[in-house]
């Protein structure tokens, strides 16, 4: 742009630097309003005097620092678990949200917080809707710059800590997690209200919170990854300690997720303890860049095709592009059937396979590629 049309900024020192990352802007600090007087005033003319003014206005250089980001965790650091680090991938690649059923210390947190990791790179637009609402909740650091986020609130949680609210309306953890990953650990211990609030954005990509005074809406395009026990002391199905949970136990915790909510949960996955020996004698893990560069290119065959991730596809779009050859056809058609799902539990099903497809750089959905899908569905009784 020509230099008379650059916008031109002047900041406090500690607002502009997060400002200077907006490109095509000249950014001042300031440290005194009496700086910003003082640049204003007709050459020749005597600053004024004050103990308090600054050194003047400072030229932000726009951009973050070279040298400041902050590293994320690889996923070679996870051992094992070959089965939830592919549903991690396929959930990356195509935009997917996450359920992890595992017991405790099984490794579920561990794989949550390397997800980001796995992610796309952000674009600048992204980067700055990010930025602007961590800066908006005061937790913004330049570290942080292009790099997706990964929010993970604490099950006690309230509803409007979770979503938002309050007066005047603030954004909650699910629009900090905007453009990144939202963790939920301890998932049905937090409270219904605050659960079935989740239902709106992931389906939308947006929360909208209605006072008497006023009515706001905040973006919240982020990627669910929960994890939960698979019962209240956690070892049902365990390999290594018995479960002391009576079946009326293990069915009340487990339906203390709805129906409605598991349905738009795309992927269900068991993360099951390691035994010591499996644990010491496993090789590193794959590295987190190689499977980012396969998560990579299956978007952009997404991306090339309809022009948004598969979990974004909606109604005859889902048609379109799914593509399924005919046993493939035949075997979503049978599974469907037997394990009763809803329609929105089917479309969610095509549109894992879609992405699976996609990772394996095949056109069409194939019966192989519907049969692992199958598999992401069957988690939990309630998830029909």
């Amino acid at each position: 742009a020509p230099e008379s049309d650059v916008a031109r900024l002047v900041l406090p020192q500690a607002s502009a630097h997060e400002a200077a990352l907006v490109p095509g802007t000249h950014v001042y600090g300031a440290g005194h309003l009496l700086d910003v007087v003082t640049h204003f005033l007709p050459e020749g003319s005597a600053p004024p005097e004050s103990a308090e003014a600054g050194q003047g206005l400072s030229r932000i250089e726009s951009g973050a620092p070279a040298g400041t980001h902050a590293a994320l965790p690889d996923l070679a650091d996870v051992k094992g678990h070959a089965a939830a680090k592919r549903a991690l991938e396929i959930a990356a690649a195509g935009g997917h949200s996450l359920l992890m059923t595992g017991p405790p210390g099984s490794g579920k947190s561990m794989l949550a917080h390397r997800f980001a990791g796995l992610l796309p790179p952000m674009n600048t637009q992204e980067a700055l809707e990010s930025a602007a609402i961590a800066s908006l909740a005061g937790r913004f650091r330049p570290e942080h710059w292009m790099q997706r986020p990964t929010a993970a609130p604490h099950h006690s949680a309230s509803a409007v800590a979770l979503v938002g609210g309050g007066s005047p309306p603030r954004p909650g953890e699910i629009s900090l997690a905007h453009h990144g990953v939202l963790f939920l650990d301890e998932f049905p211990e937090f409270s219904r209200q605050a659960l079935e609030a989740l239902r709106e954005p992931l389906e939308t990509g947006h929360i909208t919170i209605a006072r008497a005074a006023r009515r706001a809406e905040f973006p919240a395009r982020f990627q669910l990854v929960a994890a939960m026990n698979p019962c209240p002391c956690g070892h049902l199905g365990s390999r290594l300690k018995a479960c002391r949970c009576s079946p009326d136990q293990v069915a009340r915790y487990q339906g203390k997720l709805s129906g409605p909510l598991l349905d738009r949960i795309d992927l269900h996955v068991e993360v099951p303890a390691l035994a010591p020996q499996e644990l010491l004698g496993a090789p590193p893990g794959e590295a987190t860049p190689a499977i980012r560069a396969r998560v990579a290119a299956a978007r952009e065959r997404a991306l090339a095709r309809q022009g948004r991730p598969n979990q974004a596809l909606q109604g005859a779009d889902i048609d379109t592009h799914a593509m399924l050859d005919e046993p493939a056809m035949q075997l979503m058609r049978s599974a469907a059937a037997k394990l009763g799902w809803s329609a929105r539990g089917t479309h969610r099903a095509l549109k894992v396979a879609r992405t699976i497809a996609d990772l394996a750089g095949a056109q069409a959905v194939g019966a192989a590629h519907v049969a692992e899908a199958v598999q992401y569905r069957r988690t939990l009784h309630a998830a029909g």
